[in-house]
């Protein structure tokens, strides 16, 4: 990039971040097994400590610091978005806190995000829990679909973490 002059401003490289509590605002997830499942006997010490983040856009859902392993969540998507996707995005959240604290890279650009293996992890838990509550593969496989990827590489992240994919006429058909 080509060197510009500015004037004469601060602009801070690190801003303090205000943090919440996660069992402030997401109360019960501690009893959950698929929860329990991720963090074992330490799941009630780990969502005590866990922090989030709400920021405010139209844009984006939940997602993890890859910084500090906080959860960071739209506040627009909690009002407006589904319960049942709310849900399960929070046990896939979940999944990566766990992630982060084991060391593992959140964002690893070795792979589409479709086959990335901490995403095919978290997503098989949030797609287990699904079927838990009865969702059926279509609905799973509406529940995968997310702005930043197009109808095919849904289609190989719904074949990568075992949800039937519908034929393509019939998602045709359907619009």
């Amino acid at each position: 990039m080509r060197e510009f002059t500015i004037p004469e401003v601060e602009i801070p490289t690190r801003v303090p971040i205000a943090l919440h509590d996660f069992t402030d605002f997401f109360k019960g997830f501690e009893a959950i097994p698929a929860v329990r499942s991720i963090f074992g006997e330490e799941t009630g010490k780990v969502l005590k400590d866990l922090k989030v983040e709400f920021f405010s856009s139209k844009f984006g859902y939940m997602g993890v610091s890859d910084e500090d392993g906080h959860l960071i969540v739209s506040a627009y998507y909690l009002r407006e978005g589904e319960l049942v996707s709310k849900y399960l995005d929070v046990v896939h959240e979940l999944v990566h806190v766990r992630q982060f604290m084991e060391g593992k890279p959140l964002f690893d650009e070795n792979y589409e995000y479709h086959n990335r293996p901490t995403e095919l992890e978290a997503y098989k838990l949030a797609i287990t829990e699904g079927r838990r509550l009865g969702m059926l593969d279509k609905e799973l496989f509406d529940y995968l679909k997310v702005d930043w990827m197009d109808e095919e590489e849904v289609r190989k992240l719904a074949k990568n973490v075992g949800i039937k994919v519908p034929p393509k006429h019939s998602l045709e058909r359907a619009r």
